[in-house]
């Protein structure tokens, strides 16, 4: 890689949480870890463009995941006009998005308005038409990625084959209870942690489950749990309808405003009658990946996972109706499988090059720079590279502040969007 050209980068993210999880910390600067080239930074929830990275001249502006984020619609039109003079900057212009069953106008529109060449989008192409209606196909070039990488890192420092099998629980899982506009997709999860809790004592096996916020595991703590985990259960993300214009995740809020113990039937049938399943998004998720990387065992919801893992080779299938549950916990309380897929797993899916950030990034420079020319040089490039890495580690201190004081708002009221874009207005004073 050292007859590489060093290249210009600038990825441009919108981050107002501190600290960020590690699977999306890994992911934002993957780019400056594994990369040849010259990875700029720039959090606008932070700072704004400086006059000093208008001049460079970018080869490639990628605007990340946690940019594109579309929770809060009003925010991200105000981010839509902030960045849109970037169109004009000759460089190349793509998108990782994530989450596409939400605010896809949104989506769209930013392709088209931005000039948007490379959109590296994590749903299954066969959606791409649905969640993408109105981009030129022809002109703006879709590769699929995974939602999340295995960092090297992070997999050399919990590689401890001698605790694969000396695990003191049986089953361990984490989730959240998802929202009813994801569809009965996104309720997998809390379902399948309410049967395991409920049959699992049949079978004398050790759980530790949980779906509440307090119980919530990040970074190395993730790992060292899932390191005293003989099994772990899980479903793909994904959801089972499309909220276009995000119309229908504020019916159902206000609906449950109203009728705060509805059922999630009652819910469809007010909110979304008859567009449950018209959306089929799936994707591998990282924690499948960190299993793997743990040499935790599997018991996973029948689906594609990316075409990466197979059952009965990678994991324990259950069935979608979860009708084999207690076959499954037999085979898991007799423990005699499990050794044989935890290596299989671990040599053919965290050993393949594919499932690691190094691949991901390659993936994504070689699809955009690959037959670009190399923007002009710039004088006294690298120390305007060593100034704005700095600028981006200051960043984070304001970061932390806004976190901090945001972190003291009752999640009622942060659930509000006014209230938070009025947070994220103060941000901007201070930048």
């Amino acid at each position: 890689m050292s007859s590489t050209p060093r290249r210009n980068v600038l990825v441009v993210y919108y981050a107002v949480t501190w600290p960020l999880r590690a699977t999306i910390d890994e992911h934002l600067y993957s780019f400056r870890t594994y990369s040849p080239h010259r990875v700029f930074y720039l959090n606008l929830a932070a700072r704004r463009m400086p006059d000093y990275l208008k001049r460079i001249p970018f080869d490639l502006i990628l605007f990340h995941t946690i940019f594109l984020s579309r929770w809060n619609r009003e925010a991200f039109c105000e981010l839509m006009d902030q960045v849109e003079p970037l169109k004009s900057s000759g460089a190349v212009l793509a998108a990782l998005p994530q989450d596409e069953f939400l605010s896809t106008d949104l989506l769209v529109e930013f392709i088209n308005r931005l000039g948007i060449t490379h959109v590296f989008p994590v749903a299954p192409p066969e959606t791409w038409p649905q969640i993408y209606h109105g981009v030129d196909f022809k002109n703006v070039r879709f590769q699929r990625v995974l939602t999340g990488y295995l960092d090297p890192r992070m997999v050399d420092s919990v590689r401890d084959p001698a605790q694969t099998l000396a695990r003191p629980i049986d089953i361990g899982y984490r989730a959240f209870d998802a929202p009813a506009w994801l569809g009965r997709f996104g309720r997998i999860k809390a379902d399948l942690a309410t049967a395991f809790c409920e049959a699992a004592p049949r079978h004398a096996l050790a759980v530790d489950i949980s779906t509440r916020t307090a119980d919530t595991l990040l970074g190395l703590a993730w790992y060292q749990f899932l390191l005293r985990c003989k099994y772990t259960i899980g479903v793909e993300g994904g959801a089972g309808l499309l909220d276009r214009d995000g119309s229908i995740k504020r019916r159902t809020e206000d609906f449950l405003v109203q009728h705060p113990t509805a059922s999630f039937r009652e819910i469809e049938q007010a909110c979304f009658p008859g567009q449950d399943g018209t959306l089929e998004l799936t994707a591998l998720s990282p924690r499948h990946l960190e299993a793997c990387a743990t040499r935790t065992c599997q018991i996973l919801v029948q689906g594609e996972y990316n075409g990466m893992l197979q059952p009965g080779r990678h994991y324990l299938e259950l069935r979608r109706d979860f009708s084999n549950l207690d076959e499954v916990l037999e085979v898991a309380g007799r423990d005699e499988a499990r050794r044989a897929i935890v290596d299989t797993a671990y040599r053919e899916v965290v050993a393949a090059a594919q499932c690691g950030y190094p691949h991901f990034v390659r993936e994504v420079l070689e699809a955009t720079l690959a037959d670009r020319p190399q923007a002009p040089a710039h004088p006294g490039i690298d120390a305007l590279y060593e100034r704005a890495t700095r600028d981006d580690r200051r960043s984070w201190r304001k970061v932390r502040v806004i976190s901090t004081v945001s972190r003291r708002i009752p999640p009622s009221v942060r659930r509000s969007s006014r209230i938070m874009t009025v947070l994220r207005r103060l941000l901007d004073a201070t930048r």
